[in-house]
């Protein structure tokens, strides 16, 4: 249990955040004071804490003994997952959609592991190149397979809202490993289904 004295030098969650937020709103030229900003140091603090939850979720407890002996060797693929993440260069959202494909050795992981090995990843403050590659290490750590192949699709707004402008560019990344690395015909097979309409 801690003590009294160690509780009051620890700052209620989020306060330091809140303040600095106040700060911001000023220097652009706002009041924080009005109507319509009073709660919104509070509510941003909430929304970052969300936003960056990843960092402090961990492989480990993802897939929580969701590992499962099975013996197949075909292609397990996971498609259209929707992520949101925050680009570290301008703190702006990207958002799009994650595929993601591995041939099991002797292992199967739990479905719905995947997508939120994907959140976990998401909700850091990213790179989409690292992202990707950091998926495809996650799956690989968690169940050894003969490969892995990972897609990534986004749309970024530090390219949307501001400088070059362009709403309709999108940015595509893949990260294979293993037989999606060496065999073409694996390679070709994960990406013909990730384009697949339906």
């Amino acid at each position: 249990m801690k003590s009294k004295a160690l509780v009051k030098l620890m700052p209620p969650q989020g306060t330091k955040i809140a303040a600095h937020m106040r700060d911001i709103l000023e220097l652009i030229g706002e009041d924080p004071s009005r109507e319509g900003l009073v709660r919104t140091p509070e509510r941003y603090d909430k929304a970052m804490r969300f936003l960056t939850s990843g960092y402090s979720t961990s492989l480990e407890e993802i897939v929580n003994e969701a590992v499962f002996s099975v013996r197949v060797d075909e292609m397990v693929m996971v498609k259209d997952i929707e992520f949101f993440s925050m680009c570290e260069h301008h703190l702006l959202p990207f958002f799009g959609k994650v595929h993601v494909a591995y041939l099991p050795k002797d292992k199967v992981i739990g479905l719905s592991k995947i997508p939120r090995i994907v959140n976990m990843f998401a909700r850091r403050l990213q790179l989409q190149e690292r992202m990707t590659q950091q998926i495809a290490e996650a799956v690989e750590s968690a169940i050894a397979p003969r490969g892995v192949g990972v897609l990534v699709e986004a749309q970024h707004f530090c390219m949307m809202m501001r400088g070059v402008e362009k709403q309709h560019s999108g940015t595509v990344t893949s990260n294979m490993l293993g037989l999606f690395r060496k065999n073409k015909a694996t390679r070709d097979e994960f990406l013909a289904l990730a384009r697949r309409q339906g």
